[in-house]
This record gives C-alpha cells, structure tokens and sequence, in this order.
C-alpha cells in the first residue's frame, strides 16, 4: 500500500508539473503558444498553478514580427511565464546586411581635412578602379532615391572620431587630383558638422583621424525579436537568438554622441555658451536610443539565463525604461554589432543630453549581469560596447568575461555631472576585461561617468587596452574615470601600469569621494 501511496503521488507531481507546458515546434507560430498562454491566465485555467512553460523543440523559428508579450502575459511569483528551449533552438531574424569594401581595401586611410564650413572631407584620390566603382553606385542611387531596390547599395564613409565612428552615406566626390572632396547626405551632414563632439583630428599627435568607403547592401530587414512592455516574472531560457538587421544608416546615416547613441540634433553653442548647471558647456546635444534585438520595459523580473544572443547587428538586449529586479546570468554574446547588454535611461529625447537629471536613475535598478560572456561586440557601430548601463541604482555586472570590443568593456552611468542625479549602489566586481579599445580610443575597461555614491569596482582583472591602430594619441586606461565620477571605492583590482586615469585634462576632473583601497 505504501508502494502503491507513492507511485500514485510521484504521477500526480508529473502530471502537475507538465500541466502548464505548451509544445512548439518548428514551423510552428510563437504567436499562437503565447496567445494560448494568456488565454490561460485569462480563464484562471488550472494548468496556470505552479507556472507556464512553452518549450521550444530543436530547429529554428522565423520571426516577420516581433514576438510581443504583453502585461496580460505576466506570470506571478508563484506562477511565472517561462519560455524555454531545447537543444539547437533557435529564434531568428534576417541576416544583417553585408558591406564591401572598397578603399582602402584592407584597414583604413587617413583623412586630409575636414571642413565644418563647407561640410566636406577630403581624402586622398583612391585608385581609378574604385572611383568607378563609386560612380556606378552614386549614380543610379541619385536618379532612383524614391524608387530604390533591393538591388542597390549606399556608398558610405565610416570616420574614426576617438571614441564613436560616424557612417555617412556620400552624395557626390569631386577628383581635384590627388585629393577628393566628399560632401554627404541630410541628416548626418548637418550632424556631423555642427555638433563639436566628437569630430575627426586633424594633425594630431599620431596623425589624422581615419575612413574607409564601403558599399552597403540597401535592404531592410527585422530589426526586433523579442519586445517584453509591462509583463512582469517572464524568464528565457537556454535558447538561440541570432540575425538581426540594422537599417537606421540606410536611410539617416549614423551620427553618435558616445556608447552609439545617435544624434537626431546637435550643434556649438556659439554666443555665451554655458548653461546654468555647467558654465563651461559648450554644445547641446538630443540623442535617440538605438534599436535592439531584444526590448524589455514596464516590466520586472525578466530573466534571462543560458540565452546565446548570436550575429545581432545592434544592441542584443536593451532594459529601457521602468524596469527592476531582473537577472542576466549564463547568457553568451557574441558577434554583437552593437552594444550586447543596455540598460537604463541614457536621457534620449526629447530630453537634452547634459541636464543633471534625478529621476531617470530610479526607473531602472536591481539589475543583475552574471556569470556571462561577451566576445566580439561593437562589430557594426565600434562606439558602441559590451555592457552600457547609463542612469541607474543598485546594479551589479560581475563574474563576466568581456574579450575583443572595439572601444570600452563595461560602463556604467550618464549626465557628465558631480551633482546627485539618484545613481547609486553600483557594483563592478570580479570581471575580467581584455581586448578593449581595438579600433576606437578614450577607452576604458571599465569606464564610468558622474557621482554615484556608495558604488565600487572591485577585484577585476583588466588587461591593457588593445593598442588601437587608428589613435591620434594614447588615452586608453584599465579604469578610466571620466567626467565627474565620484562615489566610488576601488580596491583589489588587477590591472598593469596603465592603471586608472586620474590626471584629467579639462573639465573631467574626478570628484573629491572617490576611495582607492590599491
């Protein structure tokens, strides 16, 4: 009897615990198992107790649209939303669109002016073969802009500006020899020009700043995958997330401020320039967020764990707004184009960069970033990097590898100011942080920014920064605190001589409460 007691008990469990599973396979529309699942939580169906979990079976599963859980998808403590994969599942999106490079054909060439009066740059002729090739692409691209194909491509420049790049798509080359002129299309052009910071050296120290002309396939393509808004106790699990587009320079060009945020306006202030809270500001600048794979807003305790997010072309994973107590644990990045892990607010418009802003930092807290690896990152956009946290509370990113990004490893905080904006409680701690700063400079390993009181960096391993073969000078340090950092403790951090910097040129003085315990 007691035999037969247990092994009736040890059915029932199975039985519950398989209750609240929905089956997906290959072919089959993620759209209609989340549909299922709500309809679930909508009835109080019984099969709701203890959790849903839709499985996906081994294959890959294309997505047109993004799959869009909503808040009458939450689960609850007791009873989360879990989307788990089996061995080789695969969620995914279109290829990201493929360049050619044209001149230099390996590298990049240096600049010879750049011109903010006649907004132009000036390069050296390229070869014959590859003004031809130019030609051939400017000119059915001119007589074709409101019937364009996908058969066509943009020609693009991608400058080099110390710590962003610029992609402008090119309007006309005029050959004056052995130099052209380049003028560019609206907006970047205005962008570009206007705006002080950052703009390409000329006759710098190690020369002037760099480009390279490419051609772009001219096709777009799924940008988004996964959008999570107000759904709240969602967890991902052990699954693929690869292929996604990035179109934003195929029609307006990419024109950054930092970390690849892209200007939508920007210019100097000429008259007077200083605003009440900074005296010595000298530009204004609005900046929208860039596009992500994966989105998750309104929303708390939405978890990823054992996710590989794989060939995505811009950010791989973005918490945007009001959002808290989520986890990002055993997940791989790799090949990212933009930035893998982004999270909270980077004060996008309408809202001007600068201001010393001291509500955004609570909107996004708790957020954990554990045990992951991130290789290859900032592969499209090298302004870009492997973990960007921008106005946030009581986060830790530790016990990650970050390997092989082209300008900074981990970064956390915004607003350039020593003034209390609500950051705070941040932790950076026993990472390891090698090949930095591979193309860009003014790099960091780690690299923060502002006052953000109670927060430490603290037993991570940082080599010395990558030795960027594009630089017009040096800057590029272990742990570089920028524009007003304070409130940090660092100690116990393993790093080489290029340790932290802290003789700061300026205006980016570090405050008076930072704590070196090394």
């Amino acid at each position: 009897m007691k035999y037969l007691l247990t092994s009736l008990l040890f059915l029932l469990a199975t039985h519950l615990s398989h209750a609240g599973e929905i089956i997906v396979n290959p072919g089959e529309s993620l759209h209609e198992a989340l549909r299922k699942a709500r309809e679930w939580r909508r009835t109080n169906d019984p099969q709701c107790q203890g959790g849903i979990t839709i499985t996906l079976k081994a294959g890959r599963y294309y997505m047109n649209e993004p799959l869009f859980i909503r808040p009458e998808d939450s689960g609850t403590e007791d009873s989360p939303l879990v989307i788990r994969g089996e061995y080789r599942s695969v969620i995914c999106g279109d290829a990201p669109q493929q360049h050619t490079q044209l001149f230099p054909r390996e590298g990049m060439e240096r600049m010879i002016d750049f011109n903010t009066s006649d907004r132009t740059i000036t390069i050296p002729t390229p070869p014959k073969e590859v003004l031809e090739q130019c030609e051939a692409t400017l000119s059915p691209l001119i007589s074709q802009l409101s019937t364009l194909n996908s058969q066509l491509s943009t020609l693009e420049m991608v400058v080099h500006q110390r710590w962003a790049i610029a992609i402008l798509r090119i309007k006309d080359m005029k050959v004056i020899g052995d130099k052209t002129i380049v003028s560019f299309m609206e907006p970047e052009s205005r962008l570009e020009f206007e705006h002080p910071w950052p703009q390409p050296v000329i006759g710098g120290e190690r020369g002037n700043s760099s480009f390279l002309l490419r051609t772009t396939e001219r096709r777009d393509g799924i940008e988004q995958l996964i959008i999570v808004d107000g759904a709240n106790y969602v967890t991902f699990k052990d699954f693929q997330i690869e292929n996604t587009c990035w179109n934003r320079p195929l029609h307006k060009g990419h024109v950054t401020l930092q970390g690849g945020f892209p200007l939508i306006d920007a210019y100097k202030l000429k008259e007077k320039e200083g605003l009440p809270w900074d005296s010595g500001l000298e530009n204004q600048a609005w900046v929208e967020r860039p596009v992500s794979a994966v989105t998750v807003r309104n929303a708390h305790h939405v978890d990823f764990d054992g996710i590989l997010f794989h060939h995505l072309a811009a950010t791989a994973l973005d918490y945007v707004d009001n959002v808290s107590d989520c986890t990002v644990m055993s997940c791989g990045f790799e090949h990212i184009g933009g930035t893998a892990v982004m999270a909270g607010s980077f004060a996008e418009s309408p809202m001007e960069v600068h201001r010393p802003y001291t509500h955004l930092a609570e909107r996004c807290k708790n957020i954990k970033i554990h045990s992951n690896n991130f290789l290859w990152c900032s592969e499209e956009d090298w302004g870009a990097v492997a973990i960007g946290f921008g106005y946030v509370r009581d986060c830790t990113i530790s016990n990650n590898l970050v390997a092989n990004t082209n300008y900074s490893g981990i970064c956390i905080g915004w607003g350039w100011t020593p003034l209390d904006t609500g950051m705070r409680n941040n932790h950076i701690i026993n990472n390891k942080v090698s090949d930095y700063a591979r193309q860009l400079y003014d790099a960091g390993g780690i690299y923060t920014l502002s006052n953000q009181p109670g927060s430490s960096i603290r037993d991570n391993e940082i080599s010395q920064p990558y030795p960027a073969p594009y630089a017009t000078n040096y800057r590029g340090f272990c742990i570089y605190l920028d524009a007003r950092t304070d409130g940090f403790t660092i100690e116990n951090n393993k790093t080489d001589d290029r340790l932290i910097r802290r003789d700061e040129i300026g205006d980016n003085h570090p405050g008076p409460n930072l704590i070196f315990k090394q």
